[in-house]
């Protein structure tokens, strides 16, 4: 089986990835699960690899289910406690605690309202209990997470989202050369951008969401033409 171009279906038994676990360590993303010395498919869609050893498959879903350490974006529903309540698109609302925040502490709490949008990432997930987020790294900082003040949010789809957020994405490369811009990508499938202006962050924001159904050669066509628009 070649990963280039093989179609999986749900069941199907992946035998090429069970040779090179073999030889390395083997990382089982979204859609492939091991049963035994076997690894299936548990979804229908594209095989994909990324070196050295990652494989998962493509599958077009509607509705997102948390994993542990997925970048998300989430809306502030409500207070419960010392908890958020955030709604990430999940099957369940998802919690955030007050200390899952840079510096804070039971004096010095973060001042999130009902509407307010945050990136964050997923501590906890599984079947039995809610999604628990943080806005922190291992190291107590927040870097790129935390509160996302102004910008433009919309929605796409989750595999325009897990595109967008592979390394060295030439989508995001392409955009940066026409214009300056901060961006937060959620795998679950939300999108917050922020520009010079408000022109050029919703030419931004329908640039990208051209792109779900862009090949990569028609990536540079798409940024071109956004080139284009601002300067008319």
């Amino acid at each position: 089986m070649d990963c280039s171009n093989a179609i999986v279906m749900p069941g199907e038994r992946i035998t090429i990835i069970e040779e090179v676990a073999k030889e390395k360590r083997v990382i089982l993303g979204p859609g492939l699960r091991r049963l035994d010395d076997t690894v299936v498919a548990s979804k229908a869609g594209p095989l994909r690899h990324k070196e050295p050893g990652t494989y998962w498959i493509d599958n077009y879903q509607r509705r997102y289910v948390p994993a542990r350490g997925d970048l998300v974006l989430g809306i502030i529903k409500g207070k419960a406690g010392d908890q958020y309540r955030v709604d990430i698109g999940s099957a369940d609302i998802a919690s955030i605690s007050y200390l899952a925040f840079e510096a804070a502490t039971k004096k010095n709490r973060p001042d999130l309202n009902p509407g307010d949008i945050i990136y964050a990432r997923v501590l906890n997930a599984s079947a039995d209990i809610e999604p628990e987020l943080v806005c922190v790294n291992s190291n107590g900082k927040r870097g790129k997470l935390g509160l996302l003040a102004d910008g433009f949010f919309f929605k796409c789809t989750l595999n325009l989202g897990r595109l967008l957020l592979r390394e060295n994405c030439p989508a995001l490369a392409a955009l940066t050369r026409e214009l300056p811009y901060e961006i937060a990508i959620g795998v679950n499938g939300r999108i917050w951008v922020k520009a010079n202006s408000l022109r050029e962050t919703m030419a931004l924001s329908n640039a990208i969401l051209t792109m779900e159904q862009a090949g990569y050669t028609e990536i540079d066509k798409i940024c071109d033409s956004l080139g284009d628009v601002l300067q008319a």
